[in-house]
């Protein structure tokens, strides 16, 4: 199932305070990149966070942690709860410490054709 683009609308809302923000579609569900650094996933209406020591500390703090995977066959990503999803500050917060402590993505070199 696909996920409906009320509730993508919903999840950039709610972190429409981070800069950089952009979600791209793919296969029917949304890769949210923060400063071109993929830290979440949205498939079937729920919000995955990429598993990362940040992002897990960060969630320890605030509640239990609940993790599943974001599509079959994929490891398990934390899942976010909806009262998180309501808190506008610390999801902004949770998407800035978890793209922070990613790695800056490497840029493809393209080969020119002879």
């Amino acid at each position: 199932m696909a996920s409906q683009a009320s509730f993508v609308a919903f999840i950039l809302d709610q972190l429409s305070a981070s800069e950089g923000l952009i979600a791209k579609k793919m296969f029917g569900e949304y890769a949210l990149y923060l400063n071109e650094k993929m830290f979440a996933l949205i498939c079937d209406d729920q919000l995955f966070i990429k598993p990362t020591a940040a992002s897990r500390a960060f969630l320890e703090q605030i509640g239990p942690l609940s993790e599943a995977p974001p599509y079959p066959q994929a490891k398990a990503w934390f899942l976010i709860e909806s009262d998180l999803l309501e808190d506008r500050e610390q999801l902004a917060a949770l998407a800035q410490c978890t793209a922070a402590s990613l790695p800056v993505p490497v840029k493809k070199i393209k080969k020119a054709k002879a």
